[in-house]
């Protein structure tokens, strides 16, 4: 492979989850942007551009992830396959599954129904639903507010809607904050993860199922928790139920 700003090309290539003539499903870095966009303040290095060098052919991204979300990012290679995927995705017949650890123990099972605006721009506010299913909760040794414990949840999250920074805003509008979001999360649980090497923002796009445009097969891909994530996820006591 070719070299890019003195970095081996294999260095930058991507985990490929799933991969056929018409698509392929890949797993993103937490930190790494999808494309450019007015958010990118002086980026250069963009998962748009390494797939397209790494498979060697044109890519279309179906769905977006934000820069600090892991996981599942689902392209096509060629424009009808991602139009097809698109008209699903836009029908709601794509299947997005999280992982998320947030502060506090929420309810076993929510759901966050609460209106968002499209992000900086574009104010106008629309309809954003969040199913959530508690997997796990664990309390750590931290205090906080004034408790000797800090308590804690890994949640699954499914939205029915695609908003901007759908999740992290409605863990914030429940009070259940994301751990390591610096947006809309809380500094001092983010901090009690810092001292325990955990930096990186808890949004893992777990899963994505799709029928497949060519075949018509219903399709499901898995993103395995890694590094800092799954250390955070190691501070659980019961593994998540699966089901």
């Amino acid at each position: 492979m070719t070299a890019r700003s003195g970095i081996a090309m294999t260095d930058l290539a991507l985990p490929v989850l799933y991969r056929d003539d018409s698509l392929a499903v890949v797993d993103k870095p937490a930190g790494l942007m999808v494309h450019d966009s007015a958010l990118a303040r002086g980026e250069s290095d963009f998962a748009a551009d390494r797939l397209r060098e790494q498979f060697g052919r044109p890519v279309f991204l179906v769905h977006r992830l934000d820069r600090a979300t892991s996981g599942c990012l689902l392209l096509a290679f060629d424009r009808e396959s991602a139009s097809t995927l698109g008209r699903s995705l836009m029908a709601h017949e794509v299947e997005k599954t999280y992982w998320a650890v947030c502060r506090g123990w929420p309810d076993e099972a929510f759901t966050v129904d609460h209106a968002l605006d499209g992000g900086p721009g574009k104010p106008e506010k629309k309809p954003a639903i969040t199913d959530f299913r508690r997997l796990a909760t664990c309390e750590i040794d931290t205090p906080s507010s004034g408790f000797e414990t800090s308590r804690y949840a890994w949640l699954e999250a499914r939205p029915r809607t695609g908003r901007f920074r759908q999740i992290r805003r409605h863990l914030k509008h429940v009070s259940h904050h994301l751990i390591g979001d610096t947006s809309h999360g809380d500094g001092r649980h983010n901090r009690a993860f810092r001292m325990r090497g955990i930096h990186r923002m808890l949004l893992h796009a777990r899963a994505i199922g799709f029928v497949h445009p060519a075949t018509g097969a219903a399709m499901k891909v898995d993103a395995p928790a890694a590094g800092e994530l799954a250390a955070a996820l190691a501070l659980f006591d019961a593994m998540p139920v699966t089901p």
